[in-house]
């Protein structure tokens, strides 16, 4: 089995920064896309950034120049740093990742458990 486990969300005033944390655990033979996706109260979930094993990236516009998204290949984690952080941005954060289990041979996407992020003064 494959677990993801997020860390790194919080309560936030308007313009701060935080970092989210994602680590990925268990019969791992190799992961493709990871990516952070958020919903907020009364929406539905979006994209908010992915990045590929290579370190292609990806964000969704109203993060752009605010969020950066990287991974670190040897720990199986994908980060998210969020800077100039704006109310709107008040969501939980669900990481997820493409992964192909050790002796298999699809890849299947695993999800997180979420993490609040609150930005309030």
């Amino acid at each position: 089995q494959v677990q993801l486990v997020e860390s790194g969300g919080g309560l936030v005033q308007p313009g701060g920064s935080l970092r989210l944390s994602c680590a990925a655990s268990g019969s791992i033979g190799s992961i493709n896309a990871m990516g952070w996706h958020r919903q907020a109260p009364g929406k539905q979930r979006e994209l908010v950034a992915t990045v590929t094993s290579g370190g292609t990236t990806n964000y969704a516009d109203s993060v752009k120049g605010r969020f950066t998204i990287s991974r670190d290949n040897a720990k199986n984690t994908v980060y998210l740093h969020m800077n100039s952080l704006k109310p709107e941005d008040t969501a939980v954060y669900y990481c997820n990742a493409d992964v192909r289990q050790r002796n298999r041979i699809n890849f299947y996407s695993y999800w997180g458990q979420g993490t609040q992020v609150t930005v309030s003064s």
